[in-house]
C-alpha cells in the first residue's frame, strides 16, 4: 500500500476551511470588480525563455520546469542518448513564479487589442521551488490588480490602490489594518544627497532598508557601513533617522513632506517624489479612506528593483508579526523585454494562501460550517417523489439544498445534518403531505415550526436572512 501524503509547501484544506478560503477569494474578486477591474487568466506554464527573460539568478533557481516524458526522451536522444549531458538545454516550458511577468507578456502580446488604461485583476496559483518551511509555500494563490497605461499613466492612479486595499480588507473583517505608503523617487533623492547617486548602489541600499523590520537597525547599520555599500557612519545614521519617520494622521504626513521639499521646490528626484506622494495622499483621503487607516512610512522600500515611484505595504495593527498582508507599487516599464512601447503601471498583490495560513494560525479565520443551507431528509420512502420535488423547489429559489437519497432512520439523518454543519432540515412526512405543510427544523436554535408548502421558500429566506442568535447557556 502507498501511504497517502501531500508534498511539502502546499496548503490542502478540509471542506470547512476551504469554504472560508473561497469566501475570501470571492470578497477580493468582488472588491476588484467594484473598482472597475476586468478579469484575466494566463496559463500556469509559460515558454521558458519568455518567462525568464526578466529574471535569472535566484528566481531562476526557484522555477519549476515542465517537460513531458516524450519531450524529455527526445532531448536525451538529440544530446546523444542516455547518460549524455544536456546541461544548458532548458525545457521549453516553466511554471509561472508570479503574475507580474505573465502580465507583462500578456499586455505586450495583446497590446493592440486592449483598451488603455488597462485595468486587470488576476487570481491564480503560482509556483516557486523555495525551501520548504513553516508558513512558506511552493504553490500559492496570488490576487493581483494592476492599472497599465500606454506611454504614460497619471500618478493619480496610484491613489486607487490604497482605496481598493481599504475596501477589500474592510469587507474581509480580519481586524484593524494600516496602509503604509512611501515613494522610491523620494528615497532615491535623499540617498543622492548623501552621495549615493549610482542607481545600482541605491538599489542595494534600498534592499537593506527593506530588511529593517525583519533584521533590525543594527543589522542594517552594519550592512550600510560594510565593504559592499561603504557608507560613512554618519551617513548610515542619517539613513536610519530618515527611515524612522512615520506620520500619525493626514496633515502630519503632508507636513513631513513639506519639510522634505516645500511646494514649488526644484525638479530633483527628492522634490518629484515628495510632490507625487503629496498628491497621492490627498487623493487617498478624497477617495474615502479614513485617515486612521493610512500612514506615511519612509522605511517602506519594497525590495524589488522594478518599483520606481509609490510603494505600499499593509499590516494588521494587532498582529504586526504577520508582516505585510498586501503590497505593491508603481513601475515605469512593465514590458520592456517584450515590446518597444512604454507601458507604465501601478498595482498591488495579496498573497492569499500565506495570508489565510497566518490568519488561521492567529485564530482569526471564521471557519464556515457548510455551504449547504437546507437538508431534505427521506422521512418516508413512499414519499420520494414529493421529497425530490421539495428539494427542486428550494434549489430553483436559490437555496442550497442537499437531499438524502439512501434513507434510513430519521434520527441518523438529523445527526448527519448536525455533524455536516447544515442548519435547517425540511421535513416532509405523511402528516405534512396530508396537511399541505412542511416542518422546518432549526438545528442551531433547537426549535422547529410548520409552514404551508407554498410558503416554505419565503419562510426559509426570512430565517436565512436573520443573524443567528442563540440562547445563553
Amino acid at each position: 500500500m502507498i501511504t497517502p501524503r501531500t508534498p511539502s509547501g502546499v496548503l490542502e484544506l478540509l471542506p470547512a476551511e476551504q469554504i472560508a478560503f473561497q469566501r475570501m477569494l470571492e470578497v477580493i474578486r468582488a472588491g476588484y470588480e467594484r473598482f472597475g477591474f476586468l478579469p484575466i487568466e494566463t496559463p500556469a506554464f509559460e515558454i521558458s525563455d519568455v518567462l525568464l527573460t526578466k529574471t535569472g539568478g535566484e528566481t531562476e533557481r526557484q522555477v519549476y520546469f515542465v517537460q513531458s516524458t516524450g519531450s524529455y526522451e527526445k532531448a536525451i536522444a538529440q544530446a546523444g542518448g542516455p547518460g549524455t549531458s544536456t546541461e544548458g538545454q532548458l525545457p521549453e516550458l516553466a511554471l509561472r513564479f508570479d503574475l507580474t511577468v505573465p502580465l507583462a507578456r500578456y499586455v505586450a502580446e495583446h497590446e493592440h487589442q486592449l483598451t488603455f488604461p488597462f485595468r486587470r485583476y488576476q487570481m491564480q496559483r503560482v509556483y516557486r521551488g523555495e525551501r520548504a518551511q513553516r508558513g512558506r509555500f511552493r504553490e500559492f494563490y496570488q490576487c493581483d490588480v494592476d492599472i497599465i497605461g500606454k506611454d504614460e499613466l497619471s500618478v493619480r492612479h496610484d491613489a486607487e490602490c490604497p482605496a481598493v486595499i481599504h475596501a477589500i480588507f474592510s469587507d474581509l473583517a480580519i481586524g484593524a489594518f494600516t496602509i503604509q505608503l512611501n515613494n522610491r523617487k523620494l528615497m532615491g533623492g535623499f540617498f543622492e544627497g548623501l552621495g549615493v547617486s549610482d542607481p545600482e548602489a541605491q538599489a542595494r541600499v534600498l534592499r537593506e532598508v527593506d530588511k529593517l523590520d525583519k533584521r533590525g537597525a543594527d543589522h542594517v547599520r552594519t550592512a550600510l557601513t560594510g565593504p559592499t555599500l561603504g557608507l560613512s557612519p554618519d551617513a548610515a545614521e542619517q539613513v536610519l533617522e530618515f527611515v524612522a519617520v512615520r506620520s500619525m494622521e493626514h496633515d502630519d504626513a503632508i507636513a513631513i513632506l513639506d519639510r522634505l521639499a516645500p511646494p514649488g521646490s526644484d525638479g530633483t528626484a527628492l522634490a518629484q517624489g515628495v510632490q507625487e506622494l503629496r498628491e497621492v495622499l490627498t487623493l487617498v483621503r478624497a477617495l474615502g479612506v479614513p485617515e486612521s487607516d493610512y500612514r506615511l512610512n519612509l522605511s517602506i522600500a519594497r525590495g524589488l528593483d522594478y518599483y520606481t515611484g509609490t510603494v505600499y505595504e499593509t499590516t494588521l495593527d494587532d498582529h504586526p508579526d504577520i508582516g505585510s498582508i498586501c503590497s505593491g507599487g508603481r513601475y515605469d516599464d512593465l514590458a520592456g523585454h517584450y515590446t518597444k512601447s512604454a507601458l507604465p503601471g501601478v498595482g498591488i498583490s495579496i498573497g492569499l494562501t500565506r495570508l489565510f495560513w497566518q490568519l488561521r494560525e492567529a485564530g482569526l479565520v471564521d471557519v464556515a460550517k457548510s455551504t449547504v443551507q437546507v437538508l431534505v431528509p427521506q422521512v418516508d420512502p413512499d414519499l420520494m417523489d414529493a421529497t425530490l420535488e421539495l428539494a427542486s423547489t428550494l434549489r430553483h429559489a436559490g437555496i442550497n439544498t442537499e437531499t438524502v437519497l439512501d434513507g434510513g432512520r430519521l434520527g441518523k439523518q438529523l445527526r448527519y445534518a448536525d455533524r455536516a454543519g447544515i442548519r435547517f432540515v425540511a421535513l416532509l412526512g405523511p402528516q405534512e403531505v396530508q396537511a399541505g405543510n412542511v416542518t422546518i427544523k432549526d438545528l442551531r436554535r433547537g426549535d422547529q415550526f410548520t409552514v404551508p408548502r407554498d410558503d416554505v421558500v419565503r419562510a426559509l429566506r426570512v430565517e436565512l436572512a436573520q443573524p443567528l442568535v442563540t440562547a445563553p447557556d
